[in-house]
């Protein structure tokens, strides 16, 4: 069931040196492709990344929160073309939820690594920095890239008590 796979799905950040098979990748493809996008624009591309040298780079994209990209087996950064749509982040955003669960639900781990809006250095962008190492030209933005790959760790789902059930009203707003 949907639900369950919503359920049990964490953030995994701890990889088996093991390639994810191309049957896999592909299906990852295929989730991405067939995630909605306002209008039917798709202003979404994906670049899957599996050289290891290039995983090594890119877990140096930002000062935290990337470097366990190098001990992923795989890689997909989600970009997004601002021209073809106003709503290109959401989409970008959307098509990463599902590459998220399709991995998940195909036994693979996966975790979000934030590329938009992020520093290199003090000088340089996150953005700028992995764009000149895939070769991304300037009118395609990069959302995030998204760390895959068979779990080296075990994680439970978040127990439904722990939910932050008082941040959702009921037709108006309430504070908390």
């Amino acid at each position: 069931m949907f639900l369950d796979l919503i359920k049990s799905r964490r953030s995994i950040r701890k990889f088996k040196n093991e390639p994810v098979e191309k049957e896999k990748i592909a299906l990852l493809i295929e989730a991405a492709l067939r995630s909605f996008s306002s209008r039917s624009i798709n202003p979404w591309r994906f670049i899957v990344i599996e050289d290891k040298g290039l995983l090594d780079k890119l877990s140096k994209a930002k000062p935290h929160g990337a470097e366990f990209l190098k001990d992923a087996p795989l890689g997909i950064a989600v970009c997004g073309e601002p021209s073809k749509s106003d709503v290109w982040i959401e989409d970008a955003s959307i098509a990463s939820v599902f590459i998220h669960l399709a991995a998940h639900d195909l036994g693979l781990g996966s975790c979000w690594i934030q590329i938009r809006k992020r520093p290199h250095t003090p000088a340089k962008s996150a953005d700028t920095y992995v764009k000149e190492l895939l070769n991304i030209p300037d009118n395609i933005m990069i959302e995030s890239i998204i760390a895959i790959g068979y779990p080296d760790e075990v994680k439970t789902g978040h127990k439904k008590d722990g939910l932050q059930f008082h941040k959702v009203c009921f037709n108006t707003f309430a504070k908390e």
